[in-house]
């Protein structure tokens, strides 16, 4: 049986305004020493590895479509922002990290990763 994942909440925000977001509604920031590549799609925001797994595009550079998937910029690869599932049918799975909106501001959730995890 596999044990439940656990994470570390970290805020990267007060609102979801506050984060630079680029016309295309993409940014990327830094979690915890790691680069994010954070989404949104009308009220809802996503966060996932900056690059796609195909070639290493900077997703950031990409844009969200009208269905509010992720869209690589170098190949047209789309990515459903939840799940990470490669919509557009290549095979290819996008990590992602959940996102909390709460009263006091947004957060990016981690996994606790490791040995040490493991002995809490």
């Amino acid at each position: 049986m596999a044990a439940a994942k656990t994470y570390n909440w970290h805020k990267v925000a007060e609102t979801a305004e506050e984060l630079p977001w680029q016309d295309n509604h993409l940014c990327e920031i830094e979690v915890n020493g790691k680069t994010i590549c954070m989404a949104r799609h009308g009220a809802e925001v996503f966060a996932c590895t900056h690059k796609c797994p195909h070639a290493g595009g900077h997703l950031a550079d990409g844009f969200v479509d009208a269905l509010g998937n992720l869209v690589c910029p170098l190949h047209r690869y789309k990515f459903h922002p939840q799940s990470g599932r490669n919509v557009s049918g290549e095979g290819y799975f996008l990590k992602t990290y959940p996102v909390e909106q709460r009263a006091d501001g947004i957060y990016v959730g981690l996994e606790e990763g490791g040995w040490f995890g493991l002995f809490k």
